[in-house]
């Protein structure tokens, strides 16, 4: 009997890795607002007064961010959980101490 890979495990270890980059993709974009709100901080009363309306909707763009970030974190513990969950499951189907 030939056993091949599972695929729970694989499952597990797909969704690790979207996990891994949603929270990337989040930290990246939180990082790139900091910046420009960093760089718009030093303008003049008139520009600042225009850029109110863009802070707003990238105080937006950073909440959604931070909740893709928790959305992540989440997705990559589930994954380490299936994963580990189906090794074991498989130690259990094969008896590899006879």
């Amino acid at each position: 009997m030939e056993i091949s890979g599972s695929s729970a495990f694989y499952a597990g270890l797909g969704a690790i890795q979207a996990g891994q980059q949603r929270v990337d993709q989040a930290a990246s974009q939180i990082a790139n607002n900091t910046v420009e709100r960093a760089a718009t901080s030093q303008s003049s009363d008139f520009q600042a007064e225009r850029l109110r309306s863009v802070d707003r909707s990238q105080q937006m763009d950073m909440a959604t961010a931070t909740v893709e970030q928790a959305m992540g974190k989440h997705q990559v513990e589930l994954g380490v959980k299936v994963a580990k969950a189906s090794d074991e499951m498989l130690g259990t189907l094969i008896d590899t101490y006879a």
